[in-house]
């Protein structure tokens, strides 16, 4: 591992952030945010009718996608691995580009393409969860709980097919959306929390 992993503290625990002008301040913060954020609007569009895509609507839930889950998500992973910090860099830049192209292929709605998607981003999880204790339970549950978000999308997608339309039961969207609901919510917590004691030199949210 680089040296200068051992120096940082991810808000998933273990090492992962930087110091930057002295402070503590980590780019890792934002990308949690951001990925958390994005990832409970995702949850909420996953839930079954009325509700699902009805809190912004289909384009908002893309376009959030995009700007935060992807471009956000995607600068600090960039930035992440100027600064020779392997593991959350590759974490975040990788997950940018799961967030752009779930977007893409929500809009073009192609087939069976869901189902692959999930897939591929479930052994790329597998890759970083193999590796998640170096760097701190917090880590190892965040992604063990991404492994179960992508296997629930496999199973939604499959069985949607290629009408698009998933063959599951109410109960089970609520499955799907409430798992990334609550990842997402996990993730937008560490970062806010890890903010908090930056911003006031001390614990203010329980971590």
């Amino acid at each position: 591992m680089p040296a200068s992993d051992s120096a940082m503290t991810s808000p998933m625990g273990g090492s992962d952030s930087s110091k930057m002008g002295g402070g503590t301040a980590s780019p890792s913060i934002l990308g949690f945010l951001a990925f958390g954020l994005t990832a409970v609007l995702f949850g909420l569009s996953q839930l079954p009718k009325p509700y699902g895509n009805g809190f912004l609507g289909f384009g908002g839930v893309t376009a959030t996608d995009i700007a935060f889950g992807g471009l956000v998500v995607g600068i600090v992973g960039i930035i992440l691995l100027l600064q020779n910090h392997l593991f959350w860099g590759i974490g975040f830049l990788g997950y940018a580009a799961f967030w752009w192209s779930a977007s893409t292929l929500a809009v073009a709605g192609l087939g069976y393409g869901p189902a692959g998607l999930a897939f591929i981003w479930l052994l790329f999880t597998l890759t970083l969860f193999i590796s998640s204790m170096k760097h701190g339970w917090g880590s190892f549950f965040f992604l063990l709980f991404l492994l179960i978000g992508f296997i629930l999308l496999i199973i939604e997608a499959w069985t949607a097919g290629a009408s698009g339309v998933a063959k599951i039961s109410s109960g089970e969207h609520w499955a799907v959306g409430g798992e990334w609901i609550f990842l997402g919510l996990v993730a937008w917590y560490a970062g806010t929390a890890h903010l908090s004691q930056h911003t006031y030199g001390k614990k203010v949210l329980p971590i």
